[in-house]
């Protein structure tokens, strides 16, 4: 697979500037997919929720997106359920690997841009440097395998399609996989708590899917295809993420770090998954800020909203 995207200037040129009249987004009322909506607010935008569409559904897709004839379609929707993937593989690759080749494909039929959006967890964690999009994947679990799958169907369809990875996702929505995002639980665990623990040793860059959803808007405008790496920027492990949210938050339950292995889990995971958005910064549309930047940010929103 050839999954960097194309730097040479005829092509880039060709790309940037892109007009888009109509974009679909799958997954619209998910975390990130409410977001996508908002920031393609300039273009004729029309979100597709998991009740409108079944991406499993092969003839469902194909209906839908011939009758709305997009230019680009954005697909957050996936199986992203870690724990029961373990247990229902055959969903796991239907609704990752398979739907999304389909989905390459009917973009490619129509004449549309596909941006398709994956995971941090196709790596193993073992580089303990930020990853590129040039690293080899090594997924640990049928999930990050599944989602690894899907991005090979994607970028081997020929088309003008993309696929962007990110990590550690929260946002102003609800996830709808997970019900909230890890900065919910830290609020909802100060309140109902004496103390909470939180691990030290799994690092990985915070992601706001605000932020994420602008920077995937500009990626479909003036983008070449290829595989992309689009995190906010620097690193930290999940306490102090936490430990960020807590001062920033004014939340006083004593807070203590702790380690994966007090957490017995059924599925192995990444402890280190930082992404480096080099793809991004190689063709100058590198637009992510800092995560505790993003962070403060979403955090006053939060505020404001009466979350």
């Amino acid at each position: 697979m050839d999954g960097a995207p194309r730097r040479d200037g005829s092509h880039a040129q060709a790309d940037r500037g892109r007009v888009l009249s109509r974009v679909v987004v799958l997954g619209s009322t998910g975390q990130l997919g409410s977001d996508l909506v908002e920031a393609f607010a300039r273009e004729d935008v029309r979100g597709l929720a998991h009740e409108d569409l079944e991406i499993g559904d092969a003839k469902a897709v194909r209906d839908a997106l011939g009758r709305l004839r997009p230019d680009v379609v954005v697909n957050t929707a996936a199986f992203h359920n870690v724990p029961r993937c373990e247990t229902e593989p055959e969903r796991a690759f239907a609704l990752n690997a398979i739907a999304p080749g389909r989905l390459a494909r009917v973009c490619r039929e129509l004449g549309a841009h596909l941006v398709h959006v994956s995971t941090d967890y196709v790596f193993d964690g073992a580089k303990r440097a930020p990853y590129v999009e040039t690293d080899r994947p090594n997924p640990l679990n049928v999930y990050a395998v599944s989602k690894l799958a899907g991005e090979y169907t994607v970028l081997n369809h020929r088309g003008n399609h993309q696929v962007v990875r990110s990590s550690g996702l929260y946002g102003l929505r609800p996830c709808r996989a997970k019900g909230g995002n890890f900065i919910d639980t830290m609020f909802k665990a100060a309140r109902e708590r004496d103390e909470v623990q939180v691990v030290d040793d799994e690092v990985l860059t915070p992601t706001f899917t605000a932020d994420l959803a602008a920077q995937i808007r500009l990626l479909a405008l003036e983008g070449p295809p290829g595989l992309y790496h689009a995190t906010n920027q620097g690193s930290c492990s999940w306490y102090e993420f936490a430990r960020m949210i807590f001062d920033l938050a004014a939340l006083r339950t004593p807070l203590r770090p702790t380690s994966v292995k007090e957490f017995a889990s059924p599925v192995r995971r990444p402890v280190y998954s930082v992404l480096e958005n080099a793809a991004l910064q190689a063709i100058g549309l590198d637009r992510m800020r800092p995560w505790r930047e993003a962070l403060a940010d979403y955090l006053g929103q939060r505020a404001a909203g009466g979350r």
